[in-house]
């Protein structure tokens, strides 16, 4: 890392580092000129330097509660921060995502650094924090409270240092990532007729390595089947939802092995089921949550036609079995659709963010995830998720944990990828 100065440049220097191709040697040399740069060697330091008010801050927005289709008290006070580090330009938009923007120079592009609200957890769940040496323990506190302050830190940085930018930046906190908010934050902000935007930097997860480039796509349903239901003992031989479930699910792992045993990773979950009244009830509904995934779409719609095949005859075995009563039906919604995309690692963001990561002792760890990258490269605009640093564990779980162990870097990373993105202007 660059040492750290406290001279500023008087002299009006314009890096514009937008639309054109971007290889990796010429990344790698506009990514130099920056870390060279003595205002943003000092902005570096300035953010070790404020170690304990990200931590102090951590705490604070991890112990507000952020269910997904429930962020708004979250969502309020990172709006408050916002305008704390100086944005005057904050709202709320009508699906719930914080907006600040940045103005830029000329404006003529934009570009967006956020991450998500919510969290996994149902509003009961308690988040106070615990405090063990430099581990932080709550539900929620890495994944993603600390993204969000991660965007805090850059956006003060950039305000403190005085660091303009050709184009506009937009620092968004945004809801429905998680479970069953199916990206509905990032879909609502690239929306037809929504903002313009032409790249996004996400930040969210993993190790500090972590540049997540292409996005792991999953489709999500809720099974239903439904019948008249009974006693146990006076109604057998009626069709039971619970056997044809027990059907439904044989038959589709048995299947499923078909598409997963070979060629791109394709993975598929029963997350959730429910239904019934009572040990010596046959039930009248029964139903599952079901999760699949592949990061090639191909692969994805085949896994989704071997679960619909084997819902349809669960269906047909369990009716034919039955020897009196109505026949089942069977209702299968999809709750949930994250597209499979990828970009091309030879990109100029994807090369800038690997640049800048090589430049600060990081090797760069490509990857495909699920996150709200998905979305963008999916309609063909740039965007990578970085990681919000530290070191997490146990994430989506009560007792998920982040060490404060030099999570600057991640701070670092971030705020160079976006400078170069943005169009540094000194």
């Amino acid at each position: 890392m660059p040492g750290v100065t406290t001279t500023k440049y008087c002299l009006l220097v314009f890096f514009s580092f937008t639309v054109s191709a971007v290889s990796a040697a010429d990344a790698q040399q506009q990514v130099e000129n920056l870390l060279d740069n003595p205002v943003i060697q000092e902005a570096m330091g300035d953010i070790v330097a404020s170690d304990a008010q990200l931590l102090n801050e951590t705490i604070e927005l991890t112990e507000i509660p952020a269910p997904p289709f429930a962020e708004e008290k979250r969502a309020q006070r990172f709006a408050e921060k916002l305008r704390e580090a100086g944005l005057t330009d904050v709202s709320i938009d009508e699906e719930g995502n914080v907006i600040g923007r940045r103005p830029g120079r000329s404006g003529n592009r934009t570009v967006v650094l956020s991450a998500h609200l919510d969290t996994v957890f149902p509003i009961e769940t308690d988040v106070t924090v615990k405090v063990e040496g430099d581990t932080l323990f709550a539900p929620g506190v890495g994944d993603n409270t600390r993204g969000l302050v991660v965007v805090l830190a850059i956006l003060r940085t950039m305000q403190q240092h005085d660091i303009a930018t050709d184009a506009d930046v937009l620092f968004v906190g945004n809801v429905g990532e998680e479970g069953l908010g199916d990206l509905r934050g990032v879909k609502y902000l690239f929306r037809e007729g929504g903002p313009r935007i032409d790249a996004m930097i996400a930040v969210d997860g993993g190790k500090t390595s972590r540049l997540v480039f292409g996005g792991v796509g999953s489709h999500r349903y809720r099974v239903t089947y439904k019948g008249p239901g009974g006693h146990s003992w006076g109604a057998f031989g009626r069709a039971s939802p619970h056997h044809a479930m027990g059907r439904a699910i044989s038959e589709f792992i048995e299947n499923a092995v078909e598409v997963t045993a070979s060629g791109d990773k394709t993975t598929f979950n029963v997350g959730r089921i429910g239904g019934g009244t009572s040990v010596n009830s046959i039930a009248f509904e029964s139903w599952m949550e079901v999760d699949l995934r592949s990061g090639n779409q191909t692969k994805l719609d085949a896994i989704d036609a071997v679960l619909k095949r084997a819902v349809q005859k669960a269906l047909q075995d369990e009716n034919a079995a039955r020897e009196e009563g109505a026949e089942l039906t069977v209702d299968v919604d999809r709750i949930g659709t994250r597209p499979a995309a990828r970009s091309d690692i030879e990109s100029p963001l994807v090369q800038t963010a690997a640049a800048v990561m090589n430049a600060l002792g990081v090797e760069p760890d490509l990857q495909i995830s699920s996150t709200d990258a998905n979305h963008p490269i999916s309609i063909g605009i740039p965007a990578i998720t970085l990681s919000r640093g530290g070191i997490g564990a146990n994430a989506h779980a009560l007792n998920e944990s982040w060490i404060n162990k030099d999570a600057h870097l991640a701070i670092h990373i971030a705020l160079i990828t976006l400078l170069v993105e943005a169009g540094a202007i000194f």
